[in-house]
């Protein structure tokens, strides 16, 4: 079956199945962590720290990360991503007495560089496989990879808690590495050779954009994905087990669904977006999306703020922002990839994965200081989604200098 398919599409489908096989694990990882540790005792900063390496190694492998596409190949990038997460899933498999703070901080490092690599490499490989007058194809392809894996994301923050429950922290490690393995020997046989390696070998100091575009681009991303983690990654989850009393399956679960919807929200965003009318976005469209989304954690924050019920407000608010926040992630991912090069394409996309990874770190290390300082309880979820306000106002204005062109033309701002 897959022989009758064109060359382009059997490996979008190799990229998409590598990319989506590594979202469940790291969706399942994300949620053990924190699940686990938090059972243990821990503080939310000291949960967060634990992530604290996985979101800086993620800053440095998107802006070198880049650099090693253009040379190697995006079949390399990503099947050396692929078994890094291995590797970091069995640094976890070492006696609970060995599962201190920097060794797992350590194994969440190996496991940014392996998310980041792969996310470069499957964002990157897109831009190849379109060609260049079909712009429409490129948002469509680009937001169904973008929402499809953030769906298996959610389903992986289902799987981790599931599997913390009916396997133990040891089991469930242990079951990903084993079918992540399956899959990397999969990859390294049906991933074509050379994808992506670029014919003008860059020096290292292209790795910064010179792009006007990529980088205010970059940079409403970063604010963008910080105003999502300052409150998502640490103060609700333990808010909502701590505050409201949930159970692991009822907050592993609901973040799960949470997530599911925001991949099929950002998978049909291209007909919200206007494409079904024949239009592609432009920055225009991104400044739009991003003062619709700002108004929804000040909206939030308010309604814990004067006490109406935390579980409607948090459940109706937390639906809106996903929905409103997937639409404006995926506009950005068609974007970057619209504006990249098609030589070095990793170059161009390993910089603005570089800015997301910065503002996830920045998001996540203040979701667990921020919670803490100011409460741990609804206090300290309102401080966070007030800070989330504020960093997307930041992104609004940022993007105002996004250019307005469509199509291929984008590209050449």
């Amino acid at each position: 079956m897959l022989s009758r398919l064109s060359p382009a599409i059997r490996q979008y489908l190799v990229v998409t199945g590598n990319y989506w096989a590594f979202t469940l694990t790291d969706g399942a990882l994300r949620m053990l962590v924190v699940l686990h540790f938090h059972g243990l005792g821990y503080s939310p900063l000291e949960i967060a720290l634990l992530f604290l390496f996985y979101e800086i190694f993620g800053v440095i492998t998107n802006l070198v990360g880049g650099w090693l596409g253009a040379h190697l190949g995006l079949n390399r990038t990503m099947n050396i991503g692929l078994a890094l997460q291995v590797i970091a899933l069995t640094m976890l498999l070492v006696p609970a007495a060995w599962l201190t703070v920097p060794w797992v901080m350590a194994a969440q490092a190996l496991s940014g560089i392996a998310k980041d690599l792969n996310k470069m490499s499957a964002k990157s490989s897109i831009k190849l496989l379109v060609p260049a007058d079909a712009q429409g194809t490129l948002y469509k392809w680009v937001a169904l990879l973008t929402g499809s894996k953030n769906a298996l994301k959610g389903v992986g923050f289902f799987l981790g808690g599931a599997l913390l429950m009916w396997l133990g922290f040891a089991g469930a490690v242990a079951a990903m590495a084993v079918a992540l393995t399956l899959v990397w020997l999969l990859s390294l046989v049906l991933l074509k050779q050379d994808l992506g390696k670029a014919k003008n070998k860059p020096k290292f100091r292209d790795i910064f954009s010179k792009s006007r575009a990529i980088n205010i681009l970059s940079a409403a991303r970063m604010f963008l994905f910080g105003a999502r983690d300052v409150w998502f990654v640490v103060a609700l989850p333990v808010f909502l087990s701590q505050t409201l009393g949930w159970n692991h399956s009822q907050t592993g679960g609901f973040l799960a669904l949470w997530v599911i919807g925001y991949g099929m929200v950002q998978a049909l965003a291209p007909r919200l977006t206007g494409k079904a009318a024949g239009k592609v976005p432009d920055g225009a469209a991104a400044v739009v999306w991003v003062a619709l989304l700002a108004l929804l954690p000040a909206l939030i924050a308010l309604g814990l703020l004067y006490e109406l019920n935390p579980d409607a407000v948090l459940i109706g608010g937390l639906l809106l922002f996903g929905a409103v926040f997937a639409v404006n992630s995926s506009l950005h991912s068609y974007l970057i990839v619209s504006y990249a090069g098609s030589d070095g394409v990793s170059l161009d996309v390993g910089f603005y994965y570089m800015a997301n990874a910065m503002g996830r770190l920045i998001g996540t290390l203040l979701s667990g200081w921020v919670f803490q300082l100011a409460g741990m309880g609804s206090s300290g979820l309102q401080a966070c989604l007030w800070i989330s306000t504020a960093m997307l106002v930041t992104t609004l204005l940022i993007s105002l200098g996004l250019p307005r062109l469509k199509g291929p033309d984008l590209a050449r701002r």
